[in-house]
């Protein structure tokens, strides 16, 4: 936490180190519509409907309601809230995960709405709808702050806001650290994975939520051994691909290396690699 100087000669130098330690915002998020745009987020994906089909029943998604999908990606949450009969959308900034989305609704005789727009700034009037939902989505906006209230701002008063977020200290939080050790994230950048924690989560959300819910839950990812899984990773989804991209050959062997040793080390054990990955199951109430 920044403190105010005693003397005044010294504030000007603070708020300079302040300004240039701040992000541009706006060229963090043209940067990461670029990255999941990289490899087919979708074969990732794709391994994980269960996750939203349990926020699905943790939000009570009824028929007949209004139901919003934030950064959707391929479509799982907004497709397991069509399957409630919930009246869908989906929204997302990445054009062809939409189309892979639409492909899927289309194949399961589902009718959902999908949309291109931004977290930070939905594409919708306020209290448009009765639940308003991200699976490991908007949890990557780069403006969190920014985000939260257009998830409030979507959802009706006394509606409910569903989360599905990755934990610091799961598998996929400590993914995210070691690649940060290789390729830096942006100096001043909140981590996303501060949405998985319920102290984040009421920071963003207390004075907006009548109730706020959370539980920490666990995924299977399942892979055929650790060389696998970072097989996968490096060619399929986004944030992976631009950090291999990043690297020079040298480095890219180093990153394949740790990635590897993180999913033997929470392998837990049997055939093939089954390693738990951590996630925060949040339900906010809108006041």
């Amino acid at each position: 936490m920044q403190t105010s100087a005693d003397r005044a000669p010294a504030a000007p130098a603070t708020a300079a180190a302040s300004a240039l330690a701040a992000p541009d915002l706006a060229a963090v998020k043209a940067r990461q519509r670029t990255m999941w745009g990289l490899g087919d987020y979708a074969v990732v994906g794709t391994t994980l409907p269960i996750v939203a089909e349990s926020l699905c029943e943790a939000a009570e998604v009824m028929p007949g309601e209004r139901v919003l999908d934030v950064a959707t990606g391929h479509g799982n949450t907004a497709l397991a809230a069509a399957r409630r009969f919930a009246e869908a959308t989906g929204v997302d900034y990445v054009p062809s995960l939409l189309e892979r989305a639409r492909e899927r609704a289309a194949a399961e005789r589902l009718r959902v709405e999908f949309r291109e727009g931004d977290a930070e700034a939905l594409p919708c009037p306020d209290g448009a709808f009765d639940a308003v939902l991200s699976t490991f989505g908007v949890m990557f906006a780069p403006d969190q702050e920014r985000a939260a209230r257009e998830l409030g701002r979507a959802c009706r008063p006394g509606g409910r806001i569903g989360l599905a977020c990755w934990t610091p200290e799961g598998f996929i939080g400590e993914l995210f650290k070691a690649v940060g050790r290789h390729v830096p994230p942006p100096a001043g950048l909140r981590s996303p994975a501060l949405w998985g924690t319920e102290a984040r989560l009421r920071e963003l959300f207390g004075g907006a939520a009548r109730e706020l819910r959370a539980t920490r839950r666990t995924f299977a990812f399942r892979y055929a051994s650790p060389g696998h899984f970072v097989e996968v990773f490096r060619r399929w989804y986004g944030p992976t691909v631009a950090a291999f991209a990043a690297l020079d050959a040298g480095g890219q062997q180093a990153l394949a290396a740790d990635l590897e040793a993180l999913a033997a080390r929470h392998h837990r054990g049997g055939p093939g690699l089954v390693v738990p990955g951590e996630y925060l199951e949040a339900i906010v109430t809108r006041g």
